[in-house]
């Protein structure tokens, strides 16, 4: 049996149809045009397929096989060279895996430019990303279900979890504008929010069981996600508190007003870096926690 290619072989052929000579390809890869011309010699031999036309031509041409070839040689390439910097990587310390669990109330725009920059700066490792809301984050983190956590302080300390300062964001109150609350002239009295539904989020986690933050209303509409939260108070079905990050938008072309309620203000909401105490972070994690404290400090 033949052997199969090897990578130094494949570079080789992509470097040949890529600079259309043999001399030019000797140029890139800094070699002999003589080592170029055996090494293709010898991967047509391996394949039993000639991949250039050379006779009558005064540069090597792609025959229909060679063209067919060359796209899968790209892809073997990358590949291989991902194998190897994956291996580097680890043999250095670096994570071959991050589960990073987010609280909803982290601004998107700050998660999307921190894991886009997390793509080009460690393309071997591999991302599990958790989103939930209040004691979830925590929730995991303790599990050990992810190596990391972005969100609330928890509401005790945990001798398991290291905690450290992330940021901040801002909470306000808020409801489509003919909702009776946002109709109210002046700043609306504790008597008269608690008449309309409240759109409070409830903790899946054990950790907030039988606790409300921020609930003044004497009836409430219970949900396990923001996004469904969001959904009702434009449709008018309640009111609530949501991230400023989130209805910001909404807000400028009239979709949902802000609220004077006297009871709640708009409140900053600080979020935290939580992770076990017993494992090391490694520095692509390392490299997160600094890239999200940066992002933070400069959103709006």
């Amino acid at each position: 049996m033949l052997p199969n290619p090897t990578l130094d072989q494949l570079q080789v052929f992509v470097a040949v149809a890529e600079t259309g000579s043999f001399s030019s390809a000797a140029r890139r890869l800094n070699r002999s045009q003589s080592v170029i011309s055996y090494t293709i010699a010898n991967l047509e031999a391996q394949l039993e397929l000639q991949l250039f036309e050379r006779g009558g031509v005064r540069e090597p041409r792609l025959t229909d096989a060679g063209t067919a070839m060359l796209e899968d040689a790209r892809r073997m390439i990358s590949v291989l060279q991902n194998l190897r910097s994956r291996a580097e990587g680890l043999k250095q310390g670096l994570e071959a895996e991050i589960a990073v669990a987010v609280d909803v109330t982290l601004p998107s725009p700050v998660l999307i430019a921190v894991l886009t920059a997390f793509q080009t700066q460690f393309p071997t490792v591999s991302l599990r990303l958790h989103v939930g809301a209040l004691g979830v984050v925590w929730d995991l983190v303790l599990k050990k279900q992810a190596d990391i956590g972005f969100g609330g302080q928890p509401l005790e300390p945990y001798d398991e979890l290291a905690i450290g300062r992330l940021g901040q964001t801002t909470m306000m109150p808020v409801a489509a504008p003919d909702h009776p609350l946002a109709l109210y002239e002046g700043p609306v009295p504790l008597a008269v929010i608690r008449n309309h539904i409240q759109l409070v989020v409830t903790d899946l986690s054990e950790h907030t069981k039988g606790k409300d933050f921020g609930v003044f209303a004497y009836k409430t509409w219970r949900l396990t996600d923001v996004a469904t939260k969001h959904s009702l108070m434009l449709a008018g079905l309640g009111w609530g508190g949501l991230p400023k990050w989130m209805v910001k938008d909404d807000i400028a072309e009239g979709r949902l007003v802000p609220l004077d309620l006297e009871p709640y203000p708009e409140l900053p909401y600080n979020l935290v870096v939580l992770h076990p105490v017993d494992a090391a972070m490694g520095p692509a994690t390392t490299w997160m926690v600094e890239r999200f404290k940066q992002e933070l400090a400069k959103f709006d």
